[in-house]
Order: structure tokens, then sequence, then C-alpha cells
């Protein structure tokens, strides 16, 4: 029988002689599950890069972390695609930039919101539908936020399991938003599939959804011990409002933001122990990273900006890669790589098939995550979006700002010196980028649509009328 490094050296030939395509997806019948290893995606929501202490923080207790990134790698240059929670999660789930398939920003927001008639198409193929189809086990547990109705909801998109809130946790009533904007007449819901089976009323039952989303990932994988699995732990936390488990409170003192970042910490431990309680470590990839930028009350030091921005400290992410024997430990990688790259990735290390019948723009990274000698980013080109405005692009060291601003980020990652006057040749080259990237996806037949319902309903019942 084949082993699971015989397997990973075999995925990475057949990757190298298809010309850096995935390999093709065997029948499931067919497929040996031992040979193909166990994903899990720990999304957390609103973490700065410097909120944790692999990446520099001196506030808040990471012990977990710690360990995932002393017997793992950090990716110290990975980035999401937007820097705001629905296209960030549109990409991970699609490998594609949020303009390519529609999810640039809600239908009136920048983000989905309850009852919105937009949300992920139920055509586009994810990251969860190509695992599926090779065989694998699939659970969501968390906030989806990519359309709450039930055409978009995990269900349809790929998972088997769904346990978790379908949009941010500040889309209830008691946020002042909610009158401001009118939009949040009922409860915020957690679902089980597409059922409601739950509401969330107050700050405590806010304070318990770390855990109920640990629990229930937990579960899962005890479940799933005996074939390969793909969680995806989109966590709530550490977005408004804040309020953690009591424990985790009152060690932090009644600093929220603190408590719910040591929370999401002890969640990463108790996923991690129970691979290494089912004897799953060897055959087990655990990525850890964040939706975008830290929001008020976070670190994105030393990186300038944060949530909702285009600087870096809006878009790149704190990030971890653990598989014990496989991703090279106490190791760093720089090299620019981006969430769109798992879907090609996974499929390409777990044996499933990146769709060819469109564009994907994520890119196999498996040399990187992997600590292949001399592995290098397949990313030309990374470019940064706010809603459908190009806003920047990094080529290498460098990054330019469409405004005209240029950073060398190797020598300042914090883009405190603009240099575009000592280097022309450099933003010439760079505005080529800017200009190819706005053929692409200014271009509309290089998008696809996103999904639209007709008489959307709210998933609670209405606390009182609609005005």
């Amino acid at each position: 029988m084949m082993n699971r490094r015989s397997f990973i050296k075999c995925a990475g030939a057949a990757v190298c002689s298809a010309g850096g395509g995935a390999l093709p997806a065997a029948p499931a019948k067919a497929r040996d599950a031992k040979k193909q290893p166990n994903f899990v995606v720990i999304f957390i929501d609103d973490m700065g890069y410097g909120d944790i202490e692999p990446f520099g923080s001196k506030v808040n207790n990471t012990p977990h972390l710690n360990r995932m990134a002393a017997e793992g790698r950090k990716l110290t240059s990975f980035y999401v695609a937007a820097p705001v929670c629905t296209p960030s999660r549109a990409a991970l789930m699609t490998g594609c930039y949020p303009k390519r398939v529609g999810l640039a920003s809600g239908s009136w927001h920048c983000v989905l919101f309850p009852k919105d008639p937009h949300g992920l198409n139920t055509k586009e193929i994810t990251i969860a539908r190509v695992l599926k189809d090779a065989g694998y086990a699939t659970g969501c547990f968390g906030k989806w936020h990519l359309g709450d109705q039930p055409e978009f909801l995990p269900t349809s998109h790929g998972f088997d399991t769904y346990f978790g809130i379908p949009y941010s946790n500040d889309m209830w009533p008691p946020m002042p938003s909610a009158k401001r904007w009118k939009v949040f007449p009922c409860p915020l819901p957690v679902l089980r599939g597409t059922r409601v089976v739950d509401i969330v009323k107050d700050m405590d039952d806010q304070a318990q959804l770390c855990k109920r989303f640990t629990d229930e990932a937990v579960a899962f994988m005890r479940a799933n011990k005996d074939k390969p699995f793909f969680v995806y732990l989109p966590h709530a936390f550490v977005h408004g409002p804040r309020r953690a488990r009591k424990e985790f409170m009152d060690k932090a003192k009644g600093n929220a933001t603190r408590a719910q970042i040591e929370e999401v910490d002890w969640s990463t431990g108790q996923i991690l122990q129970t691979v290494r309680d089912l004897g799953l470590e060897k055959d087990t990839m655990v990525i850890f990273t964040s939706d975008n930028g830290g929001a008020g009350g976070c670190s994105s030091k030393p990186l300038r900006g944060g949530k909702g921005s285009t600087w870096e400290g809006g878009m790149r992410e704190p990030t971890i890669a653990w598989w014990p024997g496989t991703v090279p430990a106490k190791t760093t990688c720089d090299e620019v790589a981006t969430t769109m790259d798992l879907l090609p990735t996974f499929a390409a290390i777990g044996g499933g098939k990146t769709p060819d019948d469109r564009v994907i723009d994520g890119k196999d990274i498996s040399g990187l995550l992997l600590g292949r000698e001399n592995a290098k980013s397949p990313h030309e080109a990374f470019f940064y979006y706010n809603r459908t405005r190009l806003q920047a692009v990094r080529c290498g060291e460098w990054k330019l700002h469409a405004s005209g601003q240029l950073y060398n980020l190797d020598k300042d990652i914090g883009e405190k010196q603009n240099v575009a006057k000592q280097n022309p040749d450099v933003v010439a080259r760079l505005k080529k980028s800017l200009d190819a990237c706005r053929a692409d996806l200014d271009n509309k037949a290089n998008c696809r649509p996103v999904g639209k319902v007709k008489n959307p309903k709210y998933l609670t019942p209405l606390e009182k009328k609609e005005s």
C-alpha cells in the first residue's frame, strides 16, 4: 500500500507533469482514503496581523498558536482577497478574486445583509465541492456570510454538514446599525443545515459561539476519523460585539478583545489536540488565518491600516500551516500566497480536481507549504481590491497603489516611505500590471454572475412587522 509520503510525492509529480494543473479525480470507490490527508481551515473574523504571539503580540497569550508555529510554518506574506467579510470568504471558497464571482460586495452594502437577494452562485465550484467529489466528508462550523437564503447556504455548496450563523454576529436588533438601516429586525439565527435551531438572544449567547462551533467541529472530526475530512471553521470571534466565556473574560480582566483572541487560541488547541488524540497528526494539514485585517481594538502592527483598507494591515493575515512530519517545523515562509490558493492546493494534495472550465485565480502553493527547496510564489502579481475598485498591486517586494505611492515591502513593511520618485521604472512596470488586471476583471465577459433569488425571506420570525 502506498504510504502518505509516497502519495504526496506522486501528487507533486503529477502536478508538475501536467504543467501546474491539479490531479484528476479518481472515482471515490477506487481511492484508498488513507492516502488522502485531512484538511482543517480555521478562519478567524477581524483578527489583526499582530494579535497573536507568533506574529509579535505582547498583549495576548496564545500558547496553542505558539506551539502550532513551533511545530509548523509561519506564512508572513499570506493575503486574503478583500479587506471585509463577504468578498474575503467568497475568494476562499472559490479560489477567485471576489469580483470574478460577483461578490465584491453585497447587493447594496460592502457585505451581504440578512434577507439579501444575492449570494454565492450555486454554479460556482467551491473548495468543499472539490474535496467532496474526491471522497471527503465536508463540514462547516461557524459564520458563513455568503448568502442566507437556502440556495446559498453551505449545504448547497458542497458541505455535508453545517452548524453556525449565516452572517455576521452584529446583524441583530441590539446593534445601533439595526435602527439606522432598518435591516436587522429579527434575532440572530443559529442554523443546522438550512433549519433554524436556535437564536442568539443576548451577549451571554454571543459568548458561547466560539465553544459551540469548536465542539461541533471536534464531534465531526471524531465521527469521520476513518475517512478523509475537510473542516472549515470560520469563527464569529473576534468580530464585534465582543464577549467571551467567563473564564476568558476574567483572565483578561474584562478586556473582551483580548478574551476573544485567547479563546480562539483555546479553540485552536482543541482542534489540534483532537487531531493528536485520533492519531491523525501525520495525516492532517491545519491552516490558521483571518478573514481580513484587525477591527477596532485589534492590532495589525507592524502593518499600516486595518479592516476595510487595502494597506497591508487590511489584507495581510497572521497565518500558520501545521502538518507534523510534512510541513517543516519552526520555519517561516515570506513568499506571496493567498486564501485563493487553498482550493487548487488542497485539490493537488488531496487527489481532487481543480475546475478547468473556468478561470481560477488561485495557484498551487504546496511547494511553499511543504517547504520544498527553492519554492517560490506562483504569483507574478497580487491585486488589492476594495469592493469593485482596484487599489494596489504587489509584485515581489514592490507594492504600487493605484494612487501612485510605491513601497518596498521587504524594507518597509509598514508602508511609511513612498519611493515612487526614486523608482520610475518599477512604477511603470507595476502600472502595466494594474492595467492588465483592469482589462481582465473590468470586462464582464471574464466575470461570472452572482447568485440571485426572488422574494428573499428572513430566517427567523420577525420580532415586529416590517415598517
